[in-house]
């Protein structure tokens, strides 16, 4: 079976996908620490691609 291989979101570092990898899909407690950190500090953000009701509301008075 060959073996599946993905980058580890936080460094790009080549991880093996298997049930091993406690981390997965990051190399390292590390990566998913850092990762979980700057989800905690909304660094990551969705852009929201329509506008908010209230706004168009308050415009039109």
């Amino acid at each position: 079976m060959q073996r599946r291989i993905v980058t580890c979101p936080q460094c790009g570092k080549p991880v093996v996908w298997e049930t091993a990898n406690r981390f997965r899909p990051f190399c390292s407690e590390r990566c998913k620490v850092n990762d979980l950190s700057q989800w905690a500090q909304e660094s990551y953000r969705i852009p929201d691609s329509q506008t908010d009701p209230e706004d168009n509301k308050n415009s039109e008075s």
